[in-house]
């Protein structure tokens, strides 16, 4: 081809120049994908979205040395009046604990260790005498006390790392406790950089009258590497046809990317635009509608691609930042990150006491200031590392930290990712879906539970909640909510879909358990769902209507004992600590072991603050809830969901 001088291509917008690289690098093939290990894995980008495929912790354990004990036989213990129970065994750190704690019974436990059939909590050590059999417990103590339950830190089949995350320590402690050995990453994408020009020479030489130092070489390759690309720095190029044709071609043999700069322009020495060209590369755009950064120009030749930047460092610093960074983030799907910042504390917390603590944190946006929502996994936890993106220090004089005070937040990473949009309520399969069809990547799910994300939107933290709580006298799904928490006029509420539940028991339902009349029995060990939750609160309502109005934790064994998750409930049951729970029936894809007896169906809904719900990430998630094949694959997909007939449809908005 013809080495002369020639014009610009038509100048193109930075919006369409990302977009054109972005196809570019997809029609490629670039980043390539492979299987690796975790020691691989470290710094790398994941490929696709990982699900937990275990729960964690695996077993109910003791998080002190002390006693299990069940909870309502320690009832009202002080030191003026002790209550006495008779110690029946001890289950160490990796044991499989072969007793059984019936009445007036206890248990010596260490740190660690599982926690026996029929204890609902640990007493610690320090508040208790011993003396042979005998044990003296000088504090009451609640369900659930010093115990960290199954899969409360992770479920089987949660979420645990998103497509586009990269892999670091906190990461690679979370995959282990997930039970995952191998996932598929990207391939660092192999970047050759060439500085061009006569008057460039290497840092350090000589000054001479109109020569530069070789600046955009060697900061353009650490920019790259920044980004977790395998940027390599070649030198420079003299304005010399045949040099640039030959390092290029040859640079190409290994690399997946040739970025150079300087010699772009249209002059009759600018050789850039002409090489690429000549190598039979598409030209994707010569020229940018920017000042600086006009010359630039990007090309495709098959599976590589071709970069040239302009000359002044200023200019291809910015570019490559500007054009060439969101691409290469929106390839990998990685977000944009921004140590100490202040936040506000959203409810009082307990904390300090003579101890120094530190309580890791989720951070909302909000109004132009930060909320720190605590992140309450426990000190065993590995996914309050991932979860949240800071800590607060609470001193030891301090007894609690106030609601709506201001507090230092100590960042895990040098930058916080602000996602566009915030979800907070009921932890739910189906809603995984829902964003991961609304194409909304960069979000942030932090489960409270329905209550607590009801109070989330009162609070205007939440964009978005799931909630399904049943109203104990209509027995309607939810709307009641709206009424008791003072919110007329301010939500929306929008219907969900159906989530069928009911008992889950060992294979073959050796208890013979059909309804609820059967979580009396003195043979049967029942395991419950934390308050707050719309399956607690279907629990009390139909434990109530059989009892009258008598204490349920007297008639039903194990009622104290709470499990945060479904996964949780069904976690108990298969591993013998109950014989029962209730749980939606998707548990099963996990828990091979189980049967499932249907009770019902619960409503899963959504409630929207007034003043975000014409916002375009929520428009996105109305927008899929309603369509056909959000129904579909919600159906096909999540055993025992299905589409209710006003699936998308407002069910109460302000006037």
């Amino acid at each position: 081809m013809s080495r002369d001088a020639l014009i610009f291509h038509k100048l193109v917008s930075v919006e369409d120049a990302i977009e054109r690289l972005y196809r570019a690098f997809k029609e490629s093939g670039l980043p390539r994908v492979r299987e690796a290990s975790l020691d691989e894995a470290l710094g790398r980008v994941v490929a696709e979205d990982v699900y937990a495929r275990s729960d964690y912790p695996p077993f109910d354990r003791s998080l002190v040395d002390g006693f299990a004990v069940r909870s309502i036989d320690v009832a009202g213990a002080n030191e003026i009046e002790p209550v006495e129970l008779r110690v029946v065994g001890r289950v160490d750190v990796g044991e499989k604990p072969l007793i059984e704690i019936s009445e007036r019974e206890a248990v010596e436990i260490s740190t660690g260790a599982v926690i026996p059939r029929g204890a609902d909590s640990v007493v610690m050590s320090e508040y208790t005498m011993r003396k042979g059999d005998r044990l003296l417990v000088f504090r009451s103590v609640y369900a659930g006390e010093n115990i960290s339950q199954t899969g409360s830190d992770i479920s089987a089949g949660d979420l645990v790392i998103k497509r586009g995350s990269r892999i670091g320590p906190r990461e690679t402690a979370v995959l282990i406790g997930s039970g995952i050995k191998r996932i598929k990453i990207y391939e660092p994408l192999r970047v050759a950089v060439f500085s061009t020009g006569n008057e460039i020479i290497p840092p350090g030489s000589d000054l001479e009258l109109g020569k530069i130092y070789d600046i955009n070489g060697p900061s353009l390759a650490f920019y790259l590497r920044e980004l977790g690309l395998e940027s390599h720095y070649y030198g420079i190029l003299r304005d010399n046809y045949e040099e640039i044709y030959s390092n290029i071609t040859r640079a190409l043999e290994k690399h997946d990317i040739v970025i150079t700069s300087g010699g772009t322009s249209a002059g009759f020495r600018d050789l850039i635009y002409k090489i690429f060209a000549e190598l039979g590369a598409e030209i994707l755009f010569h020229g940018l509608k920017t000042r600086p950064g006009r010359p630039t120009v990007a090309a495709r030749l098959r599976d590589k691609i071709l970069i040239g930047l302009p000359g002044f460092p200023l200019s291809a610093v910015m570019i490559l930042l500007r054009v060439v960074k969101p691409v290469i983030l929106r390839i990998y799907e990685l977000q944009e990150r921004r140590g100490v910042v202040k936040a506000k504390i959203p409810y009082r917390i307990e904390a300090g006491k003579g101890f120094r603590e530190f309580i890791p944190v989720a951070l909302v946006a909000r109004g132009g200031e930060l909320i720190a929502y605590p992140i309450a996994l426990g000190s065993g936890s590995v996914m309050s590392m991932l979860l949240s993106e800071g800590f607060i220090e609470v001193r030891e004089e301090r007894e609690f930290v106030d609601e709506n005070e201001t507090v230092d937040v100590t960042l895990l990473s040098e930058e916080i990712v602000f996602p566009e949009i915030y979800f907070i309520g009921s932890h739910c399969l189906g809603v995984d879906l829902l964003f991961e069809l609304s194409g909304l990547r960069n979000n942030k799910k932090i489960f409270v539970g329905s209550l607590g994300g009801w109070h989330a939107v009162k609070r205007g933290d939440a964009d978005i909640s799931g909630t399904h709580l049943l109203d104990e006298e209509t027995r309607e799904y939810n709307i009641h909510m709206i009424k008791r928490l003072g919110l007329e006029n301010k939500v929306y509420l929008v219907r969900g879909y159906v989530r069928k539940i009911g008992f889950v028991v060992k294979k073959g339902n050796p208890k013979n358990i059909r309804d609820f009349k059967d979580l009396l029995r003195k043979d049967v060990v029942f395991i419950n769902r934390n308050k707050g939750s719309g399956i607690r609160t279907l629990v009390d309502i139909r434990l109530r209507e059989l009892l009258g109005g008598e204490n349920i934790a007297k008639y039903v064994r194990g009622y104290t004992y709470e499990a945060k998750t479904h996964t949780a409930v069904a976690s108990a049951v298969s591993s013998g600590r109950a014989d029962v729970g209730i749980a939606i029936e998707a548990v099963l894809d996990i828990y091979k072991d189980l049967d499932f007896i249907p009770i019902g169906e619960e409503i899963y809904d959504f409630v929207i603050p007034r003043d975000r719900f014409d916002t375009e990430p929520i428009k996105k998630i109305l927008g899929v809830l309603r369509s056909e094949e959000f129904k579909n694959i919600l159906e096909r997909t999540l055993r025992g969901y299905r589409a209710h007939r006003e699936t998308g449809e407002i069910i109460y908005k302000p006037l």
